[in-house]
């Protein structure tokens, strides 16, 4: 496993955060301040596992570091943590727009930086997988004009965001939005798995089975996601149709200060700002449709 990268210019604040690394085996190099950690990545971009960034710092704060990663395809597979305690509407917009899929409130508790290393090397690893994926399947898409996929679970979610972002011009990004959206239709659609339901099975570490649960209940396993994906002049066009009642969408579109230290429920909103030219949801919220630009086009 390679070092992580912590980045603060609170020493007593670095000092906590790197005997908690130890204690759980995982190890991690140190910079002072942005301008050095970007130093850092722009000279061995795969060095790291993971970033874990102050956003108040000297000479180059956290934000324009994640500006420059979100940026820099060499980066598309790195996640990073941003420590805060700038969680206004304006700011917590700000983060997003530069890039942040994981907050941390400062002060924090050492159970949620160990809870939210979790989740940030797990993304790590579905990232690595969908780009192995894409770069297994990119042989035909050229040709692509139209084509319809149905789904049942998590892991055809996987395969499917991996294999139809390959047309788009940014397929890592747009692979990571269409996992979002795909797994919104299987687990909060078809599955009615609900947002207080999925923070339970994160907190008790039992979300992939009660998800197989609730793929064998009588009520579900019969439901199935259904993907259109086609070809416009220089745009991807995605419009996805779950089985489901629908859900208020309009609350997830953009993070709401109050769910943004939660353990989910950023993801739609993160593959609209960075995923996606366009998302918009239709009806009660069991259709939506997303447009990005063509490999090749604009």
């Amino acid at each position: 496993m390679r070092p992580f990268l912590v980045v603060d210019d609170d020493e007593i604040a670095l000092g906590l955060i790197l005997e908690l690394l130890g204690r759980e085996g995982w190890s991690a190099e140190t910079a002072s301040d942005g301008l050095e950690a970007w130093e850092r990545l722009d000279a061995e971009p795969e060095r790291y596992d993971l970033v874990i960034l102050d956003r108040m710092m000297p000479r180059m704060d956290g934000i324009e570091v994640l500006r420059r990663v979100n940026a820099d395809h060499r980066f598309d597979d790195l996640p990073m943590i941003i420590q805060t305690s700038a969680v206004s509407p304006t700011e917590v917009r700000e983060g997003l727009v530069a890039g942040a899929w994981h907050y941390l409130a400062k002060p924090y508790q050492e159970a949620s930086l160990q809870r939210l290393i979790n989740i940030a090397l797990r993304d790590r690893h579905t990232r690595l997988e969908l780009r192995r994926m894409r770069e297994e399947r990119a042989s035909v898409w050229g040709m692509l004009r139209e084509a319809r996929f149905a789904l049942r679970r998590f892991d055809e979610a996987e395969q499917l965001a991996a294999l139809l972002a390959i047309p788009a011009q940014e397929p890592g990004k747009v692979s990571l939005g269409l996992l979002e959206l795909l797994l919104n239709a299987v687990e909060h659609g078809n599955l009615e798995l609900g947002y207080a339901g999925k923070s339970a099975a994160l907190a008790a570490e039992e979300w992939r089975e009660e998800l197989e649960r609730r793929l064998s209940d009588p009520r579900y396993r019969d439901r199935v996601a259904e993907v259109w994906v086609r070809t416009e002049g220089e745009q991807v066009i995605y419009h996805i149709k779950d089985q489901g009642a629908g859900f208020d969408w309009a609350r997830y579109l953009d993070i709401d200060p109050e769910r943004l230290f939660d353990s989910h429920g950023r993801g739609i909103a993160m593959a609209r700002q960075l995923a996606f030219d366009s998302l918009e949801y239709l009806g009660a919220g069991n259709e939506v449709e997303a447009r990005v630009m063509r490999a090749g086009g604009g």
